[in-house]
Formats: structure tokens, C-alpha cells, sequence
């Protein structure tokens, strides 16, 4: 009888611990990621360039390359930079825009990415997607996963707190997110991956109901993993929908309507999360979801971003419209703009102040 399995596409290496980038030149010597030391390497002019007078001399044989932002422009214009060199890989060093560019660039000349992040921002790190701004936006783009994750816990701990918030509201809103898949699965017979479910969902949870804070090494570890996770199952799935949901829908909707005032990317999703599962009757998940985004200093409230009541009517109102295709709470309750008003003053009382 054969044996029926799949193949995930992951790294090979999934390296998290304080004192990882030490170890860098190392760990890609001993997983045959490149043994000559030749690599390209992307930096951002923050982060990243701060930490090369550090990781240089680990790589002699590299070619370091400063990328102006996180623009189609840029990604392609380091694609053109790295072609030709006969590199091992490509490695991103820095935070969110520097890794998706590295992932683009890679992808177009046919190289590995390592991705060593210098923030916990969001989900992108391991994800199959590169997230570029372009002529019309921002678009995504379907990229491999990277071949290599390192994160080093001490670098973590040197930025700022508000980029470790932001990864929280988006690993936490993998738990809406699939509440939504399974829900366009009940009423519209989409197919669930159940393996790719599982992971987003166990990623989510550990993060919710992680005891710890941002400042200690043991939560920051699981914060990291949850993210690494939720890459890996959007592969699984073959796209984002294990980890996105309303709770996106409201954090593009957020993006497009008020570009100027929008928050950070995980805290726009953590508190449409905590919405979503509200609007589903959900209030006892969704007060707990509140209280954990509260106690790590993220908004649970329109007002906290500094929006008005009225202004998240629009926001929710509009949200539908920024994912097409894509089945969840929202499009299922189809409600109104005075239904929205009425449900989000019922939301703020129900989570308190």
C-alpha cells in the first residue's frame, strides 16, 4: 500500500535564539545553504546597516547592497544589482520592506532567500509573498519561502517595542482568520487545509494565551515561531487565507481610506480580530482577545488609533471591497452603516474601558 504524503515548502533552517547572528556565517556553511561565502546582501539604511560593521567580517566573500526602500522599483533595481554575481543566496537583513524586497530580488534571478529579520512586525518573514509598493498601491507578489529563518532574540529586544506589538495583533488574528475560513466553508463549501488551519490556529492561540511580555526572552521565542508558522501554512494552503480574514479586510480598509493616519499593520489586525469575532457572536473570545491585545499595549478601539466611531463605519463599511473572492463574517452579515455603528457601541461596552 503506498504511502500518500505531500511536500511542504519551508527553510531548512529555522534558527531563533539570542546570539543567532553571530552564528550566521556558520549556520549557512553547515546546512549547505552556501559553503564558499558568497552571498548577496540586502540592508536597509536603519537596522540593517547598523548591524553590518557586525556581521561583515562572518562574511568576507559578500557583496552588500543598501536598498532605498520596499518598492517594486527597489526590489527589481536590487534584482538587477545581484544578477550575474554568482551567489550561493540571498540574504534580507532588516525589517519588513527590506525582506520582501530580498524575496522578490531573489525570486526573479532564480536564488535562495535567507531571511534574517530585525523586527517581529508581522508574518511576512516566512511567508510566500512579497509585499511591494507600487505605481497603483501596493500589490503582492507570490515569491518561494525563504530557504533560511534566523532571528536573533538580543536584536529583537533593539527595536522598538511597537514592531514586537505589531507582530502580536497579527499572529493573534490567525484565530479569526480561520474562524472566517471555516465559516466560508460552512456556507460556500470552500475547501479548508486542514494541516495549513491547524498550523495558523496553533500559532495564533500560543500567542494568545502566552502569559509572558514583550521584554522576556520566552514569549518573544513563541512570538517568533507563530510568525515563522503562519508563513509556512500560507504556503501549505497556497495562499494568505490562514491568515487573513476580516480582520485584514479592516486593516486594508484602514490603509486605503486614511493612508495618512493608518496604524501599524498588526494593530490594525489585532483590533479588527477582536471586532470580527465580536460581529460573530463570539464575545467571550472576543472580549479575551481584547484583553490580551490591551495588555500588550495594542488598541482595541477605533478611538486608541485615533479614529472616530463614525470613521470605523467607514472603514468596515468599505472592507469587502479591498479582498474580492475572499468569504468572511463581513460579506456574510452584509450589514449597514447604522447596523455597524450599533454593533461597534455594543463592542466597546462589551470589552470595557
Amino acid at each position: 500500500m503506498p504511502v500518500l504524503t505531500r511536500l511542504i515548502p519551508s527553510p531548512v533552517v529555522v534558527d531563533i535564539r539570542a546570539g543567532a547572528l553571530s552564528d550566521l556565517a556558520a549556520v549557512l556553511a553547515d546546512e549547505r545553504v552556501s559553503h564558499s561565502g558568497r552571498l548577496a546582501v540586502a540592508v536597509s539604511g536603519g537596522s540593517g546597516a547598523r548591524l553590518r560593521d557586525r556581521v561583515a567580517p562572518q562574511l568576507p566573500g559578500a557583496t552588500w547592497h543598501e536598498v532605498g526602500g520596499g518598492t517594486l522599483d527597489d526590489a527589481i533595481r536590487l534584482a538587477d544589482e545581484i544578477r550575474g554575481g554568482h551567489y550561493d543566496a540571498v540574504v534580507g537583513l532588516g525589517g519588513g520592506k527590506i525582506i520582501d524586497c530580498a524575496k522578490y530580488a531573489a525570486a526573479r534571478v532564480g536564488l535562495p532567500l535567507v531571511a534574517v529579520p530585525t523586527n517581529l512586525a508581522h508574518d511576512g518573514l516566512c511567508s510566500p509573498v512579497a509585499t511591494l509598493d507600487n505605481d497603483a498601491g501596493r500589490g503582492s507578489y507570490g515569491v518561494p519561502n525563504p530557504i533560511a529563518v534566523l532571528i536573533d532574540l538580543d536584536v529583537i529586544h533593539d527595536a522598538p517595542a511597537r514592531f514586537v506589538r505589531s507582530g502580536i495583533g497579527d499572529a493573534i488574528s490567525n484565530v479569526s482568520a480561520i474562524a472566517d475560513w471555516e465559516l466560508a466553508n460552512r456556507v460556500n463549501g470552500e475547501k479548508i487545509d486542514g494541516l495549513a488551519a491547524a498550523m495558523a490556529r496553533q500559532a495564533g492561540e500560543a500567542v494568545l494565551r502566552h502569559p509572558g511580555a514583550i521584554a522576556d526572552d520566552e514569549f518573544l521565542q513563541v512570538l517568533a515561531e507563530a510568525l515563522v508558522l503562519s508563513g509556512i501554512a500560507m504556503s501549505v494552503s497556497g495562499d494568505s487565507r490562514p491568515s487573513s480574514g476580516a480582520c485584514h479586510e479592516i486593516n486594508h480598509a484602514f490603509d486605503l481610506l486614511f493612508p495618512q493616519r493608518a496604524a501599524s499593520h498588526g494593530e490594525q489586525c489585532g483590533f479588527g480580530a477582536a471586532f470580527a469575532m465580536y460581529l460573530r457572536g463570539a464575545h467571550e473570545e472576543s472580549a479575551h482577545m481584547a484583553e490580551v491585545l490591551r495588555r500588550h499595549d495594542l488598541p482595541v478601539r477605533a478611538e486608541d488609533m485615533g479614529f472616530t466611531a463614525d470613521e470605523f463605519v467607514r472603514v468596515v463599511e468599505f472592507a469587502p471591497e479591498t479582498r474580492p473572492g475572499r468569504y468572511t463574517i463581513l460579506e456574510h452579515l452584509d450589514l449597514k452603516p447604522t447596523q455597524i455603528k450599533d454593533i461597534y457601541a455594543d463592542y466597546v461596552k462589551a470589552i470595557g474601558s
